[in-house]
């Protein structure tokens, strides 16, 4: 018969669980800190869960299609992180912003801030969207994809720019939940996202082809906004939002553009380096490279998201504790997440140090494609524990309102050290494609050292927002 100090410690868990999963407001500026990281990494963790399996699911489909849809939905992800980073630079600000005005139990502030941002965020996408739809063809030719790739990619790359308003608003809206408190409803509302776009995109590749994928994702994504929008406005959520929080408040917009304007760069910066290093691999190794290296790159994706949702519970955490005046359980919260995800991640890392060919063997048949893919996961992959940690340090900083720090972080890191030293592995030694992977771990590494130096010092924990 089992102990029923451990039957007790099991009953216990699951409730935590549950509650975590429930939702609705938690006070996070007092009680257990691991308690706390529990609740709102919980549903942060299986909320980009979600948004990962939907990545390997949707590669898995888009790859019996042939490398050169591999390399279109790849090279097109690559430009399109630049809508990512302004739906993750307004999403940064906005849980900054929010989770700091609920510490100082001030809802009334957080809707408006909450408002506000997605006006700021509509008016960006409109002109982004515009160029994609328009320049489709070009965006591919100039990221080195090959003229009938260029071609016939097209339809695709038009589909994801043109429907890009349901990726910000995902993100910003989610972003605005969390900063609140309420990780469990940006958890549900990105899984009805992936849950939809999972069971449309076989059907739609079936029928349609590459541009079917396109559709799934933008019907799924739609869907999901569909269901935030509902919650926000229906009186459910912990912040108070209406239709007059969104006429210009002029005062807002400069502090969101004050915080989301850095924070914008900084992903721009981090996203930069990769669409620099998917054009090197493209150049260098060619189509089965590039084909090999999204494989490889989406199955990063599938374990980098959880553990980024993990590190998003220490920038609300962060918020809330300095709205509330305790800076030293700010600190105290990061440290105790960065262990968790240090854990996690060291996992992962031996996961795809042992079994890299065995990962790619499940995605393709193609043993070209295979090895490329195989020699990234082990060559980038041996830099997960560094990943997870410098993750959690960065997201602290920014979910303290300091986003210039990480932003001159992410520079020295992808701009003076990893691109260049993978364009000199791959253009000028005979390690070619190896070269660009090379970089990645050695540059993620340093990212995650002068992070934890900026961390100690304690500057963020003066920052005014």
């Amino acid at each position: 018969m089992e102990n029923p100090d451990i039957q007790e410690e099991k009953k216990s868990f699951w409730q935590l669980v549950r509650q975590s999963l429930a939702g609705g407001e938690h006070d996070f500026t007092k009680g257990s800190l691991p308690r706390a990281v529990f609740l709102l990494a919980v549903p942060m963790i299986l909320e980009l869960s979600m948004e990962s399996v939907f990545a390997v699911v949707d590669i898995f489909f888009v790859s019996r299609l042939g490398a050169g849809a591999i390399a279109t939905v790849g090279l097109t992800e690559s430009v399109i992180t630049i809508l990512y980073s302004i739906a993750i630079g307004l999403s940064t600000a906005a849980t900054a912003i929010v989770a700091r005005r609920i510490g100082e139990k001030n809802k009334e502030a957080a809707g408006r801030a909450g408002a506000q941002a997605i006006v700021v965020s509509i008016f960006f996408t409109l002109i982004l969207s515009a160029i994609g739809v328009f320049f489709a063809e070009d965006i591919l030719s100039l990221m080195g994809a090959a003229p009938e790739v260029s071609a016939s990619g097209a339809g695709f790359t038009r589909i994801m720019f043109g429907s890009s308003i349901t990726i910000l608003l995902l993100f910003l809206i989610n972003g605005i939940f969390r900063g609140a408190g309420n990780a469990a409803m940006a958890m549900k509302s990105l899984w009805i996202a992936s849950i939809i776009n999972i069971i449309l995109d076989p059907i739609f590749i079936t029928y349609f082809g590459l541009e079917g994928a396109a559709v799934a994702t933008a019907i799924g994504r739609g869907t999901g906004v569909t269901y935030q929008l509902w919650h926000l406005f229906g009186g459910k959520s912990m912040i108070p939002v209406s239709l007059k929080d969104f006429k210009p408040h002029f005062p807002t917009i400069r502090n969101i553009l004050k915080i989301s304007s850095p924070a914008t760069l900084q992903f721009l910066i981090a996203s930069g380096s990769w669409i620099v290093l998917t054009k090197l691999v493209a150049e260098a190794g060619g189509t089965n490279a590039t084909a090999g290296y999204q494989i490889a790159i989406r199955n990063f994706i599938f374990f980098l998201l959880p553990a980024w949702g993990l590190s998003n519970a220490a920038a609300t955490l962060v918020g809330q504790n300095l709205g509330a005046k305790q800076p030293d359980r700010a600190e105290q919260s990061v440290r105790i997440t960065a262990r968790y995800n240090a854990m996690f991640m060291g996992i992962v890392m031996v996961f795809f140090l042992a079994f890299p060919h065995q990962i790619m063997a499940f995605f393709t048949s193609d043993l070209t494609v295979a090895d490329y893919g195989a020699e990234a996961l082990r060559i980038i992959g041996s830099g997960y524990i560094f990943y997870g940690v410098g993750m959690v340090l960065i997201q602290a900083l920014n979910g303290a309102g300091d986003t210039k720090t990480p932003t001159y972080i992410n520079l020295v890191s992808f701009w003076l050290v990893q691109v260049p030293l993978a364009y000199i592995l791959a253009t000028h030694t005979s390690l070619a494609e190896t070269g660009a992977y090379i970089a990645v771990p050695t540059a993620e590494v340093l990212l995650t050292a002068i992070a934890w130096y900026y961390f100690k010092r304690g500057y963020w924990k003066t920052v005014e927002v």
